[in-house]
């Protein structure tokens, strides 16, 4: 694969239009996460999206330290849970789902047959104590990057266009995403009061991002920067940054376990004990099974 897929993603503002944006490309860090996990090729193609998605939303975060959590839930969905995170560039998710119902659906199956009646929730963690705030979103549309989009709109009044472009072979998934945002008054962190969906200045911006196709975004031979150029060359400004490089960031410690099981009075934990003896303890992030020693109960 080409280093194009390696860069760093890039942050863009326009200024004359008060816009934000940012371009992401995922294709080692991708490729590792979803190795973790032996899914059927269209729960990979589900996780992908989220975790590029995600990488996407989580890098909007001013402060190193916050994290921002997508989870998507479901009233008797095949896919019952999805989870992904994003933490100071640090990506993982997983996603919990019913094989036998997936495995009587065809190999495209929609985004409703997935997962039927449910709902997107975004969770952000702000660093430094400054709190947590949840925004809920029904899970309609034809993609998880449309129900996102549908929360900056509703929840933050932010008129938001995210586009995702997926590429699968026999090694594995690579991943575009594209984000860009209206900034009313010009200025982030302002009070966002009377939002007009129907701004000239987005109007102009969304129309221009619209022309973005997957091809572009997967392109090995055009930089993160060269697709902005494309897009936004004739703007008097694009202001451009790169951001904290992406990796895989499975956050599982064995000794923050022990910690947490030797919390539990002995025979609590002897309860815990399986056929091997130990407590097995699993992180559906990673895939990985930590083996914990009981506490012997006294007497």
């Amino acid at each position: 694969m080409s280093t194009a897929f390696d860069t760093p993603p890039v942050h863009f503002t326009l200024p004359g239009q008060d816009a934000r944006g940012r371009f992401v490309r995922l294709d080692s860090v991708l490729r590792e996460i979803l190795a973790a996990h032996d899914y059927p090729t269209c729960i990979k193609l589900v996780l992908a999206e989220a975790i590029t998605i995600c990488a996407l939303i989580g890098s909007l975060m001013k402060q190193d330290g916050g994290q921002v959590t997508i989870q998507a839930q479901t009233e008797g969905g095949i896919v019952e849970l999805l989870v992904v995170d994003y933490r100071g560039g640090e990506l993982r998710g997983h996603v919990r789902f019913d094989a036998e119902r997936l495995a009587r659906l065809g190999a495209n199956p929609s985004l409703f047959a997935l997962f039927g009646k449910g709902y997107l929730a975004l969770t952000f963690d702000q660093s430094f104590g400054k709190g947590r705030y949840q925004g809920i979103v029904p899970l309609d549309g034809d993609s998880l990057a449309q129900a996102c989009e549908s929360y900056f709109t509703q929840s933050e009044q932010v008129p938001t266009m995210i586009r995702i472009a997926i590429e699968s072979d026999a090694t594995g998934c690579r991943s575009a995403g594209f984000l860009v945002q209206h900034l009313p008054e010009g200025e982030e962190g302002r009070e966002r009061l009377h939002v007009r969906l129907d701004h000239p200045q987005w109007e102009h911006v969304s129309i221009l991002a619209g022309t973005l196709s997957h091809g572009e975004m997967l392109d090995p031979a055009l930089s993160g920067r060269d697709i902005l150029w494309r897009l936004f060359h004739e703007e008097d400004e694009v202001r451009t940054v790169d951001g904290a490089p992406l990796v895989k960031g499975c956050r599982c410690n064995i000794d923050h376990i022990r910690d947490v099981i030797g919390r539990f009075p002995a025979e609590e934990q002897a309860e815990m004990v399986g056929e091997s003896g130990t407590i097995a303890v699993d992180c559906a992030f990673c895939s990985r099974i930590f083996h914990i020693e009981p506490v012997t109960p006294a007497g």
